[in-house]
């Protein structure tokens, strides 16, 4: 019989916010404050276009999709798919090599 997989551990905003402040001895109120800017700060970023790059984490960017046809996959009947944006992260060349 195949092994479990081991549940993937989860690190919310919180819980991150809660590290920086027992980091840096600050409160985590405004731990959680700083998480959530950043956090709008990228959304923002990209809401406008924008490529954000984050030293050693990687780079977010929005990627334009083009329409396209593809298949129904219960009728096999052609379908067409409406051009999209799609929010993509790029890894940097550290993290790579952490992970």
């Amino acid at each position: 019989m195949a092994e479990a997989k081991a549940k993937a551990v989860v690190i919310t905003g919180k819980n991150l916010a809660a590290q920086i402040a027992e980091a840096h001895s600050i409160p985590k109120k405004q731990a959680e404050a700083i998480v959530s800017d950043v956090v709008n700060g990228i959304v923002q970023s990209l809401t406008k276009g924008e490529k954000i790059r984050l030293a050693g984490l990687g780079t977010f960017q929005v990627n334009d999709r083009p329409a396209r046809q593809a298949r129904n996959p219960a009728t096999g009947a052609v379908i067409d798919v409406a051009a999209s944006k799609k929010a993509a992260f790029r890894p940097a060349k550290e993290l790579k090599e952490a992970i």
